[in-house]
């Protein structure tokens, strides 16, 4: 029996829609960008012939043709929206953050169960080529039994930016849930859930609402000590991840190679996407057996955000278990809205 291709609905057509969904969803052969939502301006069908154009997220949800929706709108919205596309019957893509309490996710969770259909978080960081390393380097044991780590996302934007679903009091804004989450969700991936954490917050541009800068300690079993830091005022940043175990470390900036490809114009399938440029390999120290000293360049594979958007497939059609799962983001949850 042929299956259908997974007819899918963007909420949004702003930058995440058009730069993280869209040409991923019309690149894999087994979904079908069919709508989106546009509240004022049109300009999905220059780019997806054909397809249909909606002003209110009602007229998408009531669309019969829609299997899956893609929920990328404000943070504050993810709850609600989702929540009604369940309640459709339709499966469920969600950005992150995936809600802005652990109490909403957990109600998505049973809502979709009761409807049956699934609701997925969609966090295309474990995509990147610098995260991909990071987990090729664990796995190698050749660090050893990790025992300090250090996650890092920053930039800098030291003025108050345009949207306001990230700059005002609301929830689910500042940015513990905008790059925290990206974070936290590495670490949790990676190393679990953990037993205790202590999270600092603070406001330093003039005039914010919001965090722009947070420092998250994660402790785990066996003396293991994860640090997350993320802020908006750092002009140069620092090596993104570094790893310290018993036998090693490893070092590797931040490449966000896909984002700037696809802000240029590229997109998937096309020569050279998801490749890293050269100079910007990972640094792997290590001793052997011999206690005898290496260092060597970890050369990232070529990454693509398609490999989410297969999980999505697979879940969907063939009811294989999604890499996102509920504890998860209950637990990343929990973190944030501490």
């Amino acid at each position: 029996m042929i299956k259908e291709k997974i007819k899918t609905g963007l909420l949004s057509f702003g930058m995440s829609g058009k730069i993280f969904h869209a040409p991923f969803v019309k690149a894999h052969p087994e979904f079908e960008p069919v709508a989106v939502v546009e509240r004022l301006q049109k300009r999905a069908h220059k780019l997806y012939p054909g397809i249909k154009s909606y002003t209110s997220v009602d007229e998408l949800l009531n669309d019969d043709e829609i299997e899956l929706v893609i929920v990328n709108t404000p943070n504050n919205t993810h709850y609600e929206f989702a929540l009604r596309a369940l309640q459709k019957k339709k499966h469920v893509l969600v950005e992150k953050p995936f809600t802005t309490t652990s109490e909403e996710a957990v109600h998505l969770f049973r809502e979709a169960a009761r409807n049956h259909c699934h609701v997925l978080p969609y966090h295309n960081r474990r995509y990147d080529s610098d995260f991909l390393s990071v987990k090729e380097v664990l796995e190698s044991g050749k660090l050893g039994k990790p025992a300090e780590v250090y996650f890092r996302f920053e930039r800098y934007k030291y003025t108050i930016g345009e949207k306001r679903f990230k700059e005002e009091a609301v929830p689910g804004s500042g940015l513990q849930y905008d790059l925290g989450s990206h974070l936290l969700d590495g670490v949790i991936s990676l190393f679990g859930i953990p037993l205790r954490w202590h999270k600092t917050l603070a406001k330093n541009r003039p005039g914010t609402q919001v965090d722009d800068y947070v420092h998250i300690h994660l402790e785990y079993p066996g003396g293991l000590q994860v640090f997350v830091n993320t802020s908006l005022l750092v002009l140069s940043p620092q090596p993104a991840f570094v790893l310290n175990g018993s036998r090693g470390t490893y070092i590797k900036y931040r490449t966000d190679v896909q984002e700037r490809q696809l802000l240029d114009g590229m997109l998937p399938g096309d020569s050279g996407f998801g490749v890293e440029d050269k100079g910007r390999e990972g640094e792997l120290t290590w001793l052997d057996d011999n206690d005898v000293k290496h260092t060597e360049k970890v050369y990232s594979a070529p990454a693509s955000y398609s490999g989410i958007f297969e999980a999505v497939y697979q879940t969907i059609r063939n009811n294989k278990p999604y890499p996102v799962t509920e504890p998860q983001i209950v637990a990343q949850l929990r973190i944030l809205e501490e």
